[in-house]
């Protein structure tokens, strides 16, 4: 197999990608792929019966717009994602699959508690999949002008895939973004990082739990998680601080930290650099972030989302539930914060669309404004913010 120089040609993909360009004719598309594809080291013909079957999936372009669940804040989100019951099958998982998670540690350094986290949110531990046709996914979502550079390296490494007999264009089905198995993963991880973890010769993410783990752990040590290192501590805030140090884009060593007044909850603050993260201002539950915590945006982009899933990895470690709740200021509904993005981006500010979404773009944006105009600059949107604008 040619995988090796496939992978290496996918690095460079968005410079080989002149064949097939975004958007028009479908049938044409699928036909510039085709002639696109011994450039990736598949034969025409085999990339022309791997198109042959696949169709335009307006279902997946539906479900590309359709991510309102994004918009809801922090603590709502994390008690929609975390329940007892996940905490106990959490922990139920934990001892079934003790040996490969050992492995998984001694290997690559990843925690249980990261990879049972993801786990979790990404298929319910495998029980929720996805039922998309994941070659039909793929191939619209490359066709679809919104992030082609994204999703057109993926067409092929499925190919690719399908070359050694682990994909079939008809049958394997997976989430409307393409990911495939128990944790989700794009064909292209598979190729680099997929691991055989229960010794039967062959990697299958979607049926196999230690297969899916450790391949898993593999990416996420290719990523550059740093063994033995911690991601997220929640810690207790002084009264004041200057809050317009808060924030993913500034970090400073945690002894910096605590010389402001700044303390772990439970535990000692690790010697790392680390960032003040206010998911919800300043009143809300406060967290550090390490470095460790930066290497889960290359597995989601979501802000929300990799809060959640980096705090719920925490507590199936043990950590307590978060302390205030409920104590912090009401935010913005999701047309309020479109309508807060909106004025944001008619005074300068990137905020990275008008979508309702709170990611780390709009929250620049905010805490600018709000040091702008005299207010705590926690990077918390709230109707005060967005009446003042």
């Amino acid at each position: 197999m040619r995988i090796p120089a496939l992978i290496l040609a996918l690095a460079g993909a968005p410079a080989l990608a002149q064949t097939a360009p975004c958007g028009g004719d479908f049938a044409a598309f699928k036909a510039g792929l085709a002639a696109e594809a011994p450039a990736y080291g598949i034969p025409q013909a085999t990339a022309e019966a791997f198109l042959s079957g696949i169709g335009r999936d307006e279902s997946v372009l539906a479900a590309d717009r359709r991510q309102g669940h994004l918009q809801r804040d922090f603590v709502e989100f994390s008690r929609r994602l975390i329940s007892q019951s996940r905490l106990n099958n959490g922990a139920r998982y934990a001892s079934q699959y003790d040996a490969i998670f050992n492995r998984i540690a001694a290997d690559y350094g990843v925690p249980r508690g990261i990879l049972l986290a993801f786990w979790a949110f990404e298929t319910d531990f495998g029980q929720v999949q996805g039922d998309f046709n994941t070659a039909n996914a793929l191939v619209t979502l490359a066709h679809d002008c919104r992030r082609p550079d994204l999703f057109r390296p993926q067409v092929f490494a499925a190919m690719a895939l399908h070359e050694r007999g682990d994909f079939d264009p008809a049958r394997t089905t997976g989430a409307w973004a393409g990911e495939i198995g128990q944790v989700q993963m794009l064909p292209r991880d598979i190729l680099e990082n997929g691991m055989d973890g229960d010794g039967d010769g062959h990697v299958t993410l979607k049926t196999s739990a230690p297969d899916a783990l450790l391949s898993a752990g593999r990416m996420l040590s290719g990523l550059g998680w740093a063994p033995g290192q911690p991601w997220l501590q929640e810690v207790i805030l002084p009264a004041e601080m200057d809050w317009s140090l808060s924030g993913l884009d500034r970090q400073m060593p945690a002894a910096d930290w605590a010389a402001m007044g700044v303390s772990a909850r439970t535990g000692q603050l690790a010697d790392l650099p680390a960032s003040l993260l206010l998911p919800v201002g300043r009143k809300g539950p406060a967290f550090l972030a390490y470095p460790n915590f930066h290497v889960l945006f290359e597995w989601n982009e979501s802000l929300v989302y990799v809060t959640t899933a980096a705090y719920f990895a925490t507590r199936l470690e043990g950590a307590p539930i978060f302390a205030n709740a409920d104590a912090f200021e009401a935010g913005l509904t999701g047309e309020e914060m479109e309508a807060l993005q909106a004025r944001l981006a008619a005074l300068g500010h990137d905020v990275g669309g008008i979508d309702g979404i709170l990611g780390e773009k709009t929250r620049a944006a905010v805490q600018a404004e709000q040091r702008r105009l005299g207010m705590a600059a926690d990077a918390w949107p709230t109707r005060v913010l967005l009446d003042a604008l």
